[in-house]
């Protein structure tokens, strides 16, 4: 399952996003992953979340994007949770781009029962039709 928080900067995407990954990796089985640029939030998280930082790793667009959390997945089967904050920071301005990654991973998620929840800072009304859905 996929999720989005969407909304402009200060909205307060971030802070809703800690809060869902520390409920998580309260409540999961498995493990809890938060993929961001930087680390911010290294004392925001919990000691039981996985904090990535993916500017170590030179991902850059959408495509690399995918392929990252891919091989996150890939890297471990326990995972229930992943939460991508900075999601423009990282794959950039494209949201068709985005859009197909999201796409993409859907089918990924629906086969393990994994939900991926992205922060994404724009305005609602600039996200494509097809992935509107996905916003909680």
């Amino acid at each position: 399952m996929i999720k989005l928080i969407v909304g402009n900067k200060g909205s307060g995407k971030t802070k809703a996003m800690i809060e869902k990954a520390n409920a998580a990796a309260a409540a999961s089985k498995g493990n809890v992953v938060c993929i961001e640029k930087g680390l911010q939030l290294t004392y925001d998280l919990s000691h039981k979340v996985r904090l990535i930082d993916v500017t170590q790793y030179g991902v850059k667009g959408y495509e690399a994007y995918c392929g990252f959390i891919c091989g996150v997945m890939a890297g471990n089967y326990d995972i229930t949770d992943i939460f991508c904050d900075a999601t423009l920071k990282i794959g950039g301005d494209d949201l068709e781009a985005f859009a197909d990654m999201v796409e993409k991973l859907i089918s990924l998620t629906t086969a393990n029962g994994m939900e991926i929840t992205f922060t994404v800072s724009c305005d609602l009304s600039r996200l494509p039709e097809r992935i509107k859905k996905y916003v909680i």
